[in-house]
């Protein structure tokens, strides 16, 4: 974790999902133009589901939902005839199929003997509702496109599959967002699971401070003229540009862009470069809706209901979902198989984004798929 390989990697990623927001280069750095998040080791499967009619929460229905995954290893079927080594990997917001291909990810948990050795396991990487290449506002709609949720985004998820073919799993693991929709995968449909692990995320409603930045990020794009009811021909510069600055002060760390950025001049260029670079890779309807899809989260009244055993981690600095507020260690209780870990604050951790530095958590998902291994 100390390598600046491994930093440049954690800062080609975007926002929450899929490492520490911001986490750019230091300003006084060479940066690459695009740096890949997946290694060149890793020659993931295309696929693409197109659900029809598909209706969301909302009422609302697009004629065709198109839903882009990719896939790494084989799928394995046991004496029943049952897929029995399929995981299924979850992004954050604003993340895509590709974020979990990410080396400080990839490189820690899919080669042969770690946790998801893809010659043992099946990995899913799906590009959620909004996201990567499936159905997004961007691609036409805008902002008339269908106000999606986290169910939505199971749901279709758990179609996807059933269009696979794959009618089990053997581990759902989830980052932020992902890791908000592991648990609503372990409510929704039981027994589909052998395991759950969500990583960087409370099992509350989306209120408080999460919520405050996350409405203050939409509105600024909407109260910006340019963005003229999402009808924009060129991105509405000013509000994106401060909801990319939120997004940078909700998944930063402290102790590394302190790092990064010692003195003033560094600090201002450190910000510089990373508005400049997420300006080019943000569109503001697809924000809008990616943000607000949390807006009716909240799996805390069924959690008694999640059967299969769970693995929730977080880590102490996580400014979105930041341990004082004593959410995590009062709601693990009420999981029938649920472990909660709370990873401390060290040089290896990145805020938020720790969910993505596998170095950090490896030997804890280790364990649990041990433990979790079904009977013959």
């Amino acid at each position: 974790m100390q390598l600046c390989a491994t930093r440049y990697a954690i800062a080609a990623t975007l926002l929450f999902g899929i490492s520490a927001i911001g986490q750019i280069p230091p300003p006084s750095s060479p940066a690459p133009a695009a740096v890949p998040t997946s290694a060149s080791k890793w020659h993931p499967v295309d696929g693409t589901t197109i659900l029809p009619n598909f209706r969301f929460g909302s009422g609302e229905t697009l004629p065709a939902l198109k839903l882009h995954y990719l896939t790494l290893g084989t799928p394995h079927r046991n004496a029943a005839g049952h897929v029995d080594n399929a995981v299924l990997l979850l992004h954050g917001t604003g993340g895509n199929a590709h974020s979990l291909l990410n080396p400080v990810f990839s490189d820690v948990l899919f080669v042969p003997g770690a946790p998801l050795d893809i010659t043992r396991y099946f990995l899913i990487f799906p590009d959620d509702i909004g996201h990567g290449q499936s159905s997004k506002p961007s691609d036409g709609l805008h902002a008339h496109f269908p106000a999606y949720d986290y169910d939505d985004m199971v749901r279709s998820q758990r179609m996807m599959l059933d269009d696979m073919k794959v009618d089990h799993l053997r581990l759902i693991l989830g980052t932020s967002m992902g890791c908000m929709q592991a648990f609503v995968w372990g409510e929704t449909y039981l027994g589909f699971s052998d395991a759950l692990a969500p990583f960087a995320c409370l099992p509350v409603p989306i209120a408080g401070r999460n919520r405050m930045m996350r409405y203050m990020a939409i509105q600024a794009i909407r109260q910006d003229p340019a963005w003229m009811d999402g009808e924009y021909k060129t991105e509405p510069v000013q509000g994106l540009r401060t909801a990319n600055a939120l997004v940078l002060v909700m998944g930063s760390s402290p102790l590394q862009m302190q790092k990064q950025a010692p003195t003033r001049e560094l600090a201002e260029q450190y910000a510089d470069r990373y508005l400049a670079r997420s300006a080019t890779t943000t569109d503001a309807n697809d924000l809008i809706f990616y943000f607000n899809a949390s807006r009716n989260y909240d799996p805390s009244p069924r959690l008694e209901s999640i059967a299969a055993p769970l693995l929730w981690i977080n880590s102490a600095d996580d400014f979105i979902n930041p341990p004082e507020l004593g959410i995590a260690e009062k709601m693990v209780k009420r999981i029938p198989k649920g472990h909660f870990v709370l990873l401390p604050v060290s040089d290896a951790t990145r805020g938020h984004g720790t969910h993505t530095a596998a170095a950090v958590w490896k030997d804890h998902l280790a364990e649990f798929m041990r433990d979790t291994e079904p009977k013959p």
